[in-house]
């Protein structure tokens, strides 16, 4: 298992309700840890890249309606 922590920056946070939004749209995301965003826009994800990757965390966030401003990976 790879664990991989990212915090990739995205667009379409406006309220508490966006933030819950986005954990509805993560629920259940095979491999993903863990997902908190706050309402700058930022979201912090962990996940395992043996059973999801980034860009599967994209797409299901913009079925949601968030979709990336930038990415980088947390030290």
């Amino acid at each position: 298992m790879a664990d991989v922590t990212e915090v990739i920056s995205v667009t379409g946070f406006r309220c508490e309700r966006c933030v819950a939004r986005l954990a509805s749209v993560l629920e259940g995301h095979p491999g993903l840890h863990s997902a908190h965003g706050n309402l700058m826009g930022e979201v912090t994800v962990a996940y395992d890249d043996e059973l999801t990757t980034r860009q599967a965390l994209l797409d299901a966030m913009a079925r949601g309606g968030f979709h990336p401003a930038a990415a980088r990976t947390a030290v």
